[in-house]
């Protein structure tokens, strides 16, 4: 999918009770970010990696300048002669802790070694986010989570994906303009004219 049939899909659904809770789930990923790259790590299962929900919040994370939304790809069994960034296994759920974020993105059911990684990871204080397909044992360990289920959700898992790194960003809801109402007193208490 490309940004314009994103954007196309994200106008389908807008008013669905489904893509609340698409934006609700994407936000919380969005706040759950760490402050720096490298503490944002997707999982998914032996059979699937998330590569291509990685290669989509690298670039809103460049796009919209959240460098905690810089993903790090978690993988089952990378080959020893891959780049540094594709070598990353399983080791590295384990060395999670607080301030981190564990994003597991299951098209199937998480296995049990998966399963007891993510919880310990959140027993020492990581975030845990699931993109599922009704896996309730994840369901269960996770902070927050979005269920894709086949034949019940509007879209694919594909295109779920594609909604969740799209609105995670984007920019968050305005406070209800405090800064702007803020940058208004000061201006009234200094004696600078306003706009």
């Amino acid at each position: 999918m490309d940004a314009d049939q994103v954007a196309r899909l994200r106008t389908l659904l807008e008013s669905s009770p489904w893509f609340a809770r698409t934006r609700a789930f994407a936000r919380a990923l969005r706040g759950s970010a760490p402050r720096t790259p490298g503490g944002l790590l997707i999982v998914g299962t032996p059979e699937v990696e998330p590569w291509h929900l990685t290669a989509h919040l690298q670039q809103e994370s460049d796009l919209a300048g959240i460098p905690g939304l810089t993903p790090t790809l978690v993988r089952w069994a990378p080959p020893p002669g891959a780049p540094p960034h594709l070598r990353i296994g399983l080791t590295r759920l384990e060395e999670a802790g607080r301030g981190e974020t564990v994003f597991v993105v299951a098209p199937d059911a998480a296995p049990v070694p998966l399963l007891e990684r993510v919880h310990d990871a959140r027993r020492v204080g990581a975030t845990v986010l699931a993109l599922d397909q009704g896996d309730p044992e994840l369901d269960d360990i996770a902070n927050e989570f979005l269920n894709v289920e086949p034949g019940q959700a509007p879209v694919s898992f594909d295109a779920a994906q594609h909604l969740v790194s799209a609105v995670a960003g984007e920019p968050a809801p305005s406070r209800a303009g405090l800064r702007s109402r803020l940058a208004r007193l000061l201006d009234a208490v200094s004696g600078t004219p306003a706009d």
